[in-house]
Order: C-alpha cells, then sequence, then structure tokens
C-alpha cells in the first residue's frame, strides 16, 4: 500500500539532495515529499541514503511515513541525529531520543552539583 513519505535533510550534499529530488517533490529547501510511495520503493531510497551518508559531514536525514501500526500512526527513521522513538503516553504522542551515555553521564552529575 502507498502511503505519504516525507524526507528532511539538514547539511546534506548535493548529491544527496539531487537524488531525492529526482525521487520525491522539494517542497522547500531539504524537505520532500510523495504523496504515494510504495514501501519497497521507500526502503530502496532509504538503503542509497545509508549507503551515501557515510560520506556526509555534519549533516542529517529524517525520513518519516504513515505506518498504523505505529504509535502516533507515524514510523520516523534517521541519520545524523539521535535516533527518536515515537511512543504515546494517555494519548499523547512524545518523541523520545535515546542519550549519549557520556552526555546523559555529565547532565545528571550537573544536576547533582546544583542540588548541594
Amino acid at each position: 500500500m502507498s502511503t505519504m513519505t516525507v524526507v528532511v535533510t539538514r547539511n546534506v550534499s548535493p548529491r544527496m539532495r539531487g537524488f531525492l529530488a529526482s525521487t520525491m517533490v522539494e517542497l522547500a529547501p531539504g524537505v520532500y515529499s510523495a504523496p504515494r510511495q510504495s514501501p519497497a520503493v521507500r526502503d530502496r531510497i532509504w538503503h542509497v541514503l545509508q549507503e551515501w551518508f557515510v560520506l556526509e559531514r555534519d549533516a542529517s536525514v529524517v525520513l518519516l511515513w504513515e505506518e498504523p501500526t505505529m504509535p502516533g500512526g507515524q514510523a520516523v527513521r534517521t541519520l545524523g541525529v539521535p535516533p527518536v522513538d515515537l511512543c504515546e503516553v494517555d494519548g499523547l504522542l512524545l518523541a523520545r531520543r535515546r542519550m549519549d551515555p557520556e552526555a546523559a553521564a555529565a547532565g545528571w552529575l550537573k544536576a547533582c552539583r546544583g542540588i548541594r
């Protein structure tokens, strides 16, 4: 079944922008949309993005699509930013980001110092 697919990019190379523009409509700089994209096409696009992303510097890519079985009815894949999990809490859709353990520990230490 074809569904709406959206890709949002930041600081990607012209090669990646050109590829995305050849497969989707660029609605604004770095924002691409395909109103009816099959899962097979979406997976092929994601595979190319993953392969090319190793050559990117300080870039990020977020892929969103309708997925009725997921919280909020959408699924998310990310490159270059902390992974995001969507979860539903009491009917409210939340984006949960996994923190780097070192950053989390530093945050706790800083917070604990302020408690004294």
